[in-house]
């Protein structure tokens, strides 16, 4: 008898051994890489904007372990496989056990299936109910068990398991029935999903009015509340919960599934291309989303007798340049309207929304500061004829005011006298894609023909809102995208700063005005933006913390009067930011607003010509002033004139005692004269000089003529045809004008009068005389077009 048990332990020891073995060369199983699995796309709080099918028709969310709610980690161990833990794959115990209750002929089946076994007989597709069917899982499990740890075949299963219907994983049944993820269910919530998996056909979880619904949501109550009671045995502080499970079922079905945001997910989608994330956490507000979404349909619903059918938004965090809210169109299932088209991301004319980032770059080459006199006034360079909106002209104006109130030829003009950068190269610096080359778009580009989408416009007042920093766009949570701290500086500080606080003193469009909101003391630095024949109504505002883009207009650049940036797009734009500003708390002062560690400082300047104050400046008023970039000019307006009291004739110096008098009066070159003159701005004529005095008054005096056309530092390229070889010579001056080009006599004109000339390539001294004598000069280069 020794002898024979002797031989069945060896038998035993040679048969584990040589099971081991073929464990061990059997190739390691997968545990479900290939499969297809959805994704679920989220706001920034984890709620579920949509949840895509696998291309195998399946909602099937891979979960890592980490994500799952230990309580339903817990729960379905304690329901499936209470030894998991413990054995190799199979439960030797559970198996006799159940062999002998089918040698018995008990009608009552015995479970012996492991958590292990179930993921072998779903990962090979196996029957079971045959005795090699059962044999494969046995061995196969026991394979799996053998090259994967524990938590690996927990994870699969868990995310392979059947939940009813067409859903596979904890993680698409979580967001399918509850709407949350796996780590966020609730006690209630684990004990329905736990029991689910044993008998998904009758343990599905159906609305009562479904077939079935009633007796199948019976069934799976009394699997829960079997499985909450031994629950309790184990966790006794659970106990009061019962209540909880009393209820009627609460969940959703794949029906019901949200379909949210639809242009950002699909934005999305694009962008991550093939292989995206199982789970994609992304930077949207679903709660400000929505928001924007009933913002911009409620408008467009109130402007449709006046042809408005269509509009977007975007609204972004300055402090991540995150985005919070992405509004592709008025309603992205109406095909009238092209609806489902992503004006988000759409390339469209930005009309004046550009004006601001050029009046940053102009401070940043020392061109101007906030005060510094403009001039808005007939203008040509090399054939281009700005003109404004309005097509009228106001004559000297600040900074600030051409700025806020949009006047196109001083844009024109500062674009013309950018030297260090052109403004081309900046915008390609702060993010915009796709520009053609710089000829293309000449000096029209600062009044927007270049095409741009909103996500570019944010970024660039992000650039603005950020004090200088370009930073691009964040969407998602995670993944390759730029982190919050990145960024490239392509603007000063000060700069950036000074354009907003410009931009913060426009008024706010009076019919769309509620108090105590975005017209109380918040301040909100805003531009609008009006597209050629009026296909594009555009405003953008910085405000609190966040950048908001509005575009109103038609994906099939359909023209519309009522299509005016101010008009129609600011106060979609004020009523966006007034319901923003229900939800969130709008600092006192927001962060782009604060002027700590700044090299920025407030000086006197001369209120009349907003230059550095002059010894003969009367009236002064406060300016900031940036040290070593702003301009440090002072003032040349108000100068202290003599008069021959007999004649009244101005005199260059006093003359004998008693015949003279002197007086401060406000000396304006004759162009800014004769601009005062044609916008009805009244001011006080400084007399002509005596005869004697005439002698030695020359080029760069204050009465000299001024070259209008062409500017000086602007290269004049000539075009095949006889209108692009031809330059227009316009100055203000005295009477008659002669024009030489190297001392060569091209014609005359009358003051203001234009003269044409037809140059060769090549560089020439180019001077005005007028009767008096007096001159001007300047250097221009002509070259041929490319």
């Amino acid at each position: 008898m020794r002898r024979i048990l002797i031989r069945l332990a060896a038998l035993l020891i040679l048969g584990l051994g040589g099971g081991c073995m073929v464990l061990a060369l059997w190739p390691k199983p997968d545990l479900g890489e290939n499969l297809a699995f959805s994704q679920a796309y989220m706001d920034r709080e984890g709620r579920l904007l949509r949840l895509t099918l696998a291309r195998d028709g399946i909602y099937r969310v891979q979960v890592p372990l980490d994500n799952i709610s230990p309580e339903l980690i817990e729960a379905t161990l304690l329901h499936e496989d209470r030894y998991f833990w413990y054995h190799p794959g199979v439960n030797p115990v559970a198996l006799v056990k159940a062999l002998l209750n089918e040698c018995s002929g008990n009608p009552n089946r015995f479970g012996a299936s492991t958590i292990t076994m179930q993921l072998a007989r779903i990962s090979l597709g196996l029957k079971t109910r045959s005795f090699s069917g059962k044999l494969q899982q046995i061995l196969h499990a026991l394979h799996l068990d053998w090259h994967h740890s524990k938590e690996e075949i927990l994870e699969a299963y868990l995310n392979q398991a059947s939940y009813g219907r067409n859903i596979e994983g904890i993680g698409a049944a979580s967001l399918v029935y509850y709407g949350k993820e796996p780590q966020s269910l609730n006690l209630a919530e684990v004990m329905t999903l736990a029991v689910i998996p044993q008998s998904p056909v009758q343990r599905t979880p159906r609305h009562a009015d479904e077939p079935g619904g009633a007796a199948g949501n019976l069934e799976l109550r009394q699997a829960r509340e079997k499985l909450f009671q031994r629950w309790v045995r184990e966790h006794p502080e659970d106990a009061g919960q019962e209540n909880a499970l009393a209820m009627a079922l609460q969940v959703s079905t794949p029906r019901n599934l949200p379909f949210l945001a639809p242009h950002f997910v699909d934005w999305q989608r694009i962008r991550m291309g093939e292989n995206p994330p199982a789970q994609i956490r992304s930077t949207l507000d679903l709660t400000l989303q929505q928001l924007c979404e009933r913002q911009l349909q409620r408008f467009v619903q109130g402007r449709k007798d006046q042809g408005i059918r269509n509009a977007a938004a975007l609204l972004v965090d300055l402090r991540g340049m995150e985005v919070r809210a992405a509004v592709g169109s008025a309603n992205f299932f109406d095909d009238s309207i092209q609806g489902q088209v992503n004006g988000v991301t759409m390339r469209r004319s930005p009309g004046s929304t550009l004006k601001p980032l050029l009046y940053g770059l102009a401070m940043d080459q020392s061109l101007i500061h906030p005060h510094s006199l403009l001039k808005d006034a007939p203008i040509s360079f090399a054939g281009y004829n700005p003109e404004n909106y309005d097509r009228d002209y106001v004559g000297p104006l600040s900074a600030s005011a051409a700025l806020q109130q949009s006047r196109n030829v001083p844009a024109v003009s500062l674009a013309a006298e950018l030297k260090k950068t052109s403004f081309h190269a900046w915008l390609q610096l702060a993010g915009v894609k796709g520009l053609k080359e710089e000829s293309h778009y000449g000096l029209t580009l600062a009044l927007g023909s270049a095409e741009l989408s909103m996500v570019e416009l944010a970024q660039l007042y992000g650039v603005l809102g950020n004090g200088g920093i370009y930073r691009e766009l964040r969407s998602l949570m995670r993944g390759p995208e730029p982190m919050a701290d990145v960024g490239q500086r392509v603007m000063q500080a000060e700069s950036a700063f000074l354009v907003l606080d410009m931009l913060k003193q426009s008024p706010r469009p009076g019919r769309v005005r509620s108090e105590g909101l975005s017209g109380g003391g918040a301040s909100v630095a805003w531009k609008t933006g009006t597209s050629w024949s009026y296909r594009d109504a555009w405003s953008v505002a910085v405000f609190d913390s966040y950048v908001l883009v509005v575009w109103v207009g038609n994906f099939d650049g359909q023209s519309n009067a009522a299509l005016v940036g101010r008009r129609t797009a600011a106060p979609l734009l004020f009523q966006i930011i007034d319901a923003v500003r229900t939800q969130t708390s709008a600092p006192s002062t927001a962060a782009w607003e604060k002027r700590e560690g700044l090299n920025l400082t407030t000086v006197d300047l001369c209120a009349v010509s907003g230059a550095l104050l002059g010894k003969h400046c009367p009236q002064t008023m406060k300016g900031y002033f940036v040290p070593g970039v702003s301009p440090t000019e002072s003032c040349r307006v108000h100068q202290l004139v003599w008069t021959d009291k007999k004649t009244g004739r101005r005199l260059r110096e006093p003359g004998p005692e008693g015949t003279s008098k002197a007086e401060v009066m406000e000396v304006w070159p004759r162009d800014v004269q004769d601009l005062f003159r044609q916008a009805g701005i009244p001011r006080r004529a400084v007399p002509e000089y005596a005869q004697e005095d005439l002698r030695g008054h020359v080029a760069g005096s204050e009465a000299a003529p001024v070259i209008l056309s062409p500017k000086a530092g602007v290269e004049y390229a000539l075009g095949c045809e006889v209108e692009r070889r031809q330059i227009a010579l316009r100055a203000n001056g005295s009477g008659r004008l002669r024009w030489f080009a190297d001392a060569r006599l091209l014609g005359e004109s009358q003051n203001g009068e234009v003269l044409t000339w037809e140059p060769e390539p090549g560089t020439y001294w180019l001077m005005a005389v007028d009767d008096s004598g007096r001159s001007v000069a300047e250097e221009i280069k002509v070259v041929s077009a490319p």
